[in-house]
């Protein structure tokens, strides 16, 4: 019996299996067991035509083919290629060992690609279990981005079984980066970013606390609410966030090709952090993940390393609004299932954007409000206190002017980031500012005695929570980077405090 390496799917995570082929003198016939689904299944008739077209004679034997661990239901078309290869090499004394294979076949014995290959690839490779892999040619230009692995691309059945039969040398090894952008670099460590906007904040006539506030925010990937009347930018200013979010690592980058992949998109690897924005209308299952018997993806972890953004916030529904509160503070978020459990993080900026008022002129100079007390206090209550409080920034936002102009570009803003991207992490940081564990804010958001007099004034003053003070200090922390200040100033608690829901 011979066996080689592949893997399934569980969650958002690769699992190894085994492929073993075993060969009974029998009545003739095929079997594949081991918990595989229908996919898997129907592989059977795909490999008979595959060694059929390589002039491959299926012996007159019955052929089990397991899947181990057999308690672990796999799914996929990639297991179609070593299968045949184990089948085809019955007979041939072949070391399979460092080997995972992947691989749809064609009829005509022609390799395919799959969306699952990458994503199973780089789940393997980050845990060290992947070393060298035998892929379809079409698979290659995705896999080679994942550094550090030997790949063996093949555009067919009969490539692939040269490579154990005559030894034909087909390997690329990877290197540390096959990315051609922009980068800055520290400790080694390249940090990639593109120099394109889209949607440029220059576009926004006025606003100035509005920009201030989206730089601080971007800068440090803190939480902001904007809160306006309709048409002043609230929507305009969360959209150009994305294209000023910090520059990526290889590692970040990759993980978002490997969500794109499980979200069924093909990857396209440009330091560009996502951007997703759900509709209030969604339901709590499409924003967080779910399903019946296995969990599938949802819009929180495809915001992973990005941007998460909730226009017209209120008008979600309460228990959406509500469940957000995990991942916005612990920055994962765990999905039970009957059959499955699966966890994963949700470190992203989180925008939002809300009017005054249902009517939305609460605020307004020049237009009147037609909402009574109670519709407004009945809106504004749909968001909670202690969500509320998992907010970094509030700002509200004025109407705007005939005499407001353009006055900052988003390339102006990135430049700034950037420095202070260097500032965090030459101060010794992994995480951003807004992602600062309790312990980390300790050692990173010091006060002096004048500053700490400030903050001690202001918890009794607006009654501020533990989460609340912490979130202060570490929006001071970002606006005294921007600075390129070492310590926390008066002036930088001060600002901060006033971003802070009264």
């Amino acid at each position: 019996m011979k066996k080689l390496s592949c893997a399934t799917l569980s969650g958002f995570d690769a699992k190894v299996v085994d492929v073993e082929v075993a060969f009974v003198r029998a009545l003739p016939s095929f079997a594949i067991v081991g918990l595989a689904q229908t996919s898997i299944q129907e592989s059977k008739e795909r490999i008979k035509a595959a060694l059929s077209a390589i002039n491959f004679k299926f012996p007159p034997q019955k052929v089990t083919v397991n899947l181990s661990p057999s308690d672990l239901k796999k799914e996929g078309s990639h297991f179609d290629l070593p299968i045949a290869l184990l089948i085809a090499l019955q007979k041939v004394d072949v070391d399979f060992s460092d080997f995972f294979v992947f691989g749809e076949l064609g009829l005509d014995g022609k390799l395919k690609d799959t969306s699952s290959i990458f994503a199973l690839i780089l789940s393997l490779a980050k845990d060290g279990v992947l070393k060298k892999v035998i892929v379809p040619k079409e698979s290659l230009e995705k896999v080679e981005k994942i550094p550090n692995i030997e790949i063996y691309p093949v555009n067919s059945l009969q490539e692939a079984l040269n490579i154990f039969i005559v030894d034909e040398e087909t390997k690329i090894t990877t290197t540390q980066s096959a990315l051609s952008y922009n980068y800055i670099t520290h400790n080694n460590q390249r940090y990639y970013y593109m120099n394109q906007y889209p949607l440029d904040f220059y576009d926004i006539k006025g606003q100035e606390q509005a920009k201030r506030a989206s730089l601080i925010a971007a800068a440090g990937m803190h939480n902001i609410l904007f809160e306006g009347s309709p048409g002043c930018g609230k929507s305009m200013s969360a959209k150009r966030l994305q294209y000023i979010l910090p520059p990526m690592y290889l590692d970040e980058i990759l993980e978002i090709a490997k969500l794109e992949a499980l979200e069924g998109k093909e990857p396209h690897f440009k330091p560009i952090r996502p951007m997703r924005s759900p509709h209030h209308s969604s339901t709590k299952a499409s924003i967080f993940g779910g399903g019946s018997r296995s969990a599938k993806i949802g819009e929180i972890a495809l915001s992973h390393h990005g941007l998460l953004f909730f226009d017209e916030f209120p008008h979600f529904q309460k228990s959406t609004l509500e469940s957000l509160r995990e991942p916005l503070e612990d920055h994962k978020l765990l999905i039970s299932r009957v059959n499955t459990k699966t966890e994963y993080q949700t470190k992203f900026l989180f925008a939002a954007a809300m009017n005054p008022c249902p009517c939305g002129n609460l605020l307004s100079l020049t237009k009147e409000c037609r909402c009574s007390e109670l519709e407004i206090n009945r809106y504004k209550n749909r968001l909670s206190s202690p969500l509320l409080d998992r907010i970094d920034i509030y700002i509200q936002m004025d109407e705007i002017k005939p005499e407001d102009k353009p006055t900052i570009t988003s390339q102006e803003m990135f430049e700034k980031i950037k420095s202070t991207f260097l500032v965090q992490h030459q101060r010794g940081q992994i995480e951003f500012n807004g992602k600062l564990n309790d312990q980390e804010i300790v050692k990173f958001c010091t006060l002096n005695e004048e500053s700490q007099s400030i903050l001690d004034k202001a918890i009794q003053r607006y009654e501020l929570s533990q989460r609340a003070i912490n979130k202060s200090l570490k929006v001071a922390r970002t606006i005294a980077d921007l600075d390129q200040s070492k310590q926390i100033e008066k002036c930088h608690l001060i600002e901060s405090l006033t971003y802070r829901i009264k």
